[in-house]
């Protein structure tokens, strides 16, 4: 997930907050309370800020626009009842509550997710010699992981998975890192798109054993979603280097099935549907119904990828609460599974599971 709004803004950011799949200013910014998320809202978020449920869309925006983001912030995590937060630090922004500020208002506990392609930019800007950046890469990585739990990689939006992810030979990284730099020199964009330097990335992460995070389908339209269908990653997963590194697999949707067979045919892959939760609102529970249809309940993380308004990160906790009770329960009174095993297994996928696999204190 990402951090929540920290600074004031207008109905437009937030409006545009709620598309997902454009990033650009919306032409119709008030379409967007005319979707699950925005029904979602109206109806869960209204009573935090003391209004009655299913508000109007303008009376919500009246009320929200009397406080402070801030106190919005604070009154969405808490009410989310969240322990521990993993953060992507990879969009870092003074509009947006980093890690010591997220645990602030939310009080639970705020752990960091270092986004690969994020390093691999801020390297090749002060890199003096090309042949030099696998080596500095591989330190700049290994100080990082001193204080995160994990590593994420957004290969997604800058390639796609149906790509060579064959470790490179080092010739290839120098090669790919001095033609970087010369683009950089002629004026292109610091944005890594090389697929050598990303590949470079991913197997360095991968050597380091932490879990590493997957972007996997539903994102904005700069991604090509038909080629983040994880099944792309056959030939990465059964890479012998990959085995011993858990590969968490973020939010999957159109794609959770795909990725619940991933997660149950290797050991190192583990699922959540999150980010899709929230754009699904009252047909979450059937997105987290086909979740829970083939992967392993060990293998499978509570997520929400929040990120921007605040109601964001209680709607992911909310929604999957409210989903768990209706499916799980469903399964209990048809007596498919026993109370005890359901408590059991709810348990493992809310936060014993992550607190495992990231090795959380």
């Amino acid at each position: 997930m990402h951090g929540a709004f920290h600074t004031d803004g207008g109905e437009a950011r937030f409006q545009n907050s709620l598309n997902e799949g454009n990033t650009e200013p919306l032409i119709n910014p008030g379409d967007t309370y005319n979707t699950q998320l925005g029904l979602a809202i109206r109806r869960w978020c209204s009573g935090i800020l003391d209004l009655p449920r299913h508000a109007s869309a303008a009376e919500y925006w009246r009320r929200r626009s009397e406080l402070s983001e801030l106190e919005i912030s604070l009154r969405m995590t808490r009410a989310a009842g969240v322990s521990d937060w993993l953060i992507d630090t990879g969009l870092d922004s003074a509009d947006y509550l980093g890690l010591a500020a997220m645990a602030d208002v939310s009080g639970g506990r705020t752990h960091e997710i270092v986004r690969l392609e994020v390093v691999a930019e801020q390297l090749i800007q002060k890199l003096a010699n090309p042949a030099d950046y696998a080596e500095e890469f591989g330190q700049r990585l290994h100080n990082l992981a001193l204080n995160a739990v994990g590593f994420k990689t957004v290969l997604a939006y800058r390639a796609g998975f149906d790509r060579n992810l064959g470790r490179p030979t080092p010739g290839a990284v120098t090669e790919a890192a001095r033609r970087w730099q010369e683009n950089l020199a002629s004026g292109t964009t610091s944005k890594l798109t090389d697929m050598t330097l990303i590949a470079h990335g991913i197997h360095t992460a991968v050597s380091m054993k932490l879990p590493l995070q997957f972007h996997v389908g539903f994102g904005d339209r700069d991604l090509d979603l038909h080629k983040t269908n994880p099944l792309y990653l056959l030939d990465f997963l059964r890479s012998t280097g990959v085995r011993e590194t858990p590969i968490m697999l973020l939010h999957c949707y159109p794609f959770e099935r795909e990725a619940g067979y991933l997660a149950h045919a290797f050991e190192n892959v583990y699922i959540d549907v999150g980010l899709a939760v929230n754009f699904t609102g009252s047909r979450s529970r059937d997105l987290v119904a086909r979740s829970f249809e083939l992967a392993p309940f060990t293998k499978i993380l509570y997520s929400s990828d929040a990120f921007g308004p605040a109601e964001l990160h209680y709607l992911g906790a909310r929604l999957w609460r409210n989903a768990v009770t209706k499916v799980v329960g469903a399964w209990i009174d048809d007596d498919d599974w026993s109370e005890a095993d359901a408590r059991r297994i709810v348990r493992l996928i809310a936060h014993e599971n992550a607190r495992r696999v990231y090795a959380l204190p």
